[in-house]
């Protein structure tokens, strides 16, 4: 009787493993076609100098040392770290503060809320298109603006000083949304006997975020720091819409520097080591950030 019952018990457990790998099998397919596959071509390729039409000769590694010695891959390293220290900061204190904002009491705080984060949703081409539009320095709306209350214009996206800056504020208004609502979210979860607490023995309103919301809001802070870096190394379209690299390669950024050797130059065995290169420097700065920071964290 035992015997029998452990036998089919025995079935039971191998037609439920079964199961589950069945039920995984199609993300697990999508996840090597998708993301192995080519990060494996991509190394293969690194190792190659190819054009992918006719020539295919081994080099070995001599595109890697083609990129630790080339100074433009290190100029554009440079600039996507400009871009990236530039961005991320005001992005997530500029979100934070809309996201405390909107969770008080504010009316329509719905309609708000879907207003900030409409920008994130519409795509990078289009909403890059609209702002083509407002940084022109002969009729766009930003130097009517500035013109209209008496501060100077700028060339904006033509000239070296401010292409970068205008591309950073284009990136936050565009990503603001996405961490405003990570931010409410968090705030949501706050636990109002805190706050009370924290009231109760007089601390501002200050005092109270800094000493209780912003430690309980730190794990979603960490998340949007770290997405935001990644999204900042590899931006792309708004480059290739609003200043394709220039003036001067002032906005080359990394990934705008991969797309040139690749579809521009047709190197892509020195392309793929690029893009190798680029992900051991996002992998480097995410440690180097869960290190410094990661401690800091308050997760409960």
């Amino acid at each position: 009787m035992d015997s029998s019952r452990t036998q089919a018990q025995r079935k039971q457990a191998v037609r439920d493993n079964i199961a589950g790998w069945l039920f995984t099998l199609p993300s697990t397919i999508v996840l090597l076609v998708f993301t192995f596959l080519p990060a494996f071509i991509v190394i293969y390729l690194s190792l190659f100098d190819t054009n992918l039409v006719g020539q295919m000769d081994f080099v070995g590694l001599a595109n890697f040392r083609q990129l630790v010695t080339s100074g433009d891959f290190w100029g554009s390293v440079f600039r996507t770290l400009y871009f990236t220290v530039g961005s991320v900061p005001i992005a997530v204190a500029v979100s934070l503060l809309i996201a405390v904002l909107l969770n008080s009491r504010v009316r329509g705080r719905t309609f708000w809320r879907m207003g900030f984060f409409i920008p994130y949703i519409t795509p990078l081409v289009a909403t890059s298109i609209i702002w083509l539009y407002i940084f022109n320095p002969d009729y766009g709306m930003l130097n009517a603006a500035l013109h209209a209350v008496g501060l100077p214009t700028s060339r904006w996206l033509t000239d070296t000083a401010s292409a970068m800056p205008a591309l950073i504020l284009y990136s936050t208004w565009h990503d603001v949304g996405f961490a405003v609502i990570i931010f409410m979210a968090a705030l949501s979860r706050v636990p109002t006997e805190l706050l009370e607490a924290a009231q109760i023995d007089g601390a501002g309103g200050w005092k109270t975020f800094w000493h209780v919301t912003w430690p309980m809001i730190s794990p979603s802070t960490y998340f949007v720091v770290i997405i935001y870096t990644i999204s900042a190394f590899k931006m792309f379209t708004q480059v290739e819409v609003l200043t394709q690299g220039g003036p001067v390669d002032a906005t080359t950024t990394t990934g705008f520097y991969l797309y040139e050797q690749a579809f521009g130059q047709m190197h892509f065995g020195y392309a793929s080591a690029v893009s190798i290169g680029l992900f051991v420097i996002i992998f480097l700065l995410t440690m180097l950030q869960r290190k410094v920071t990661g401690s800091k964290v308050f997760y409960g």
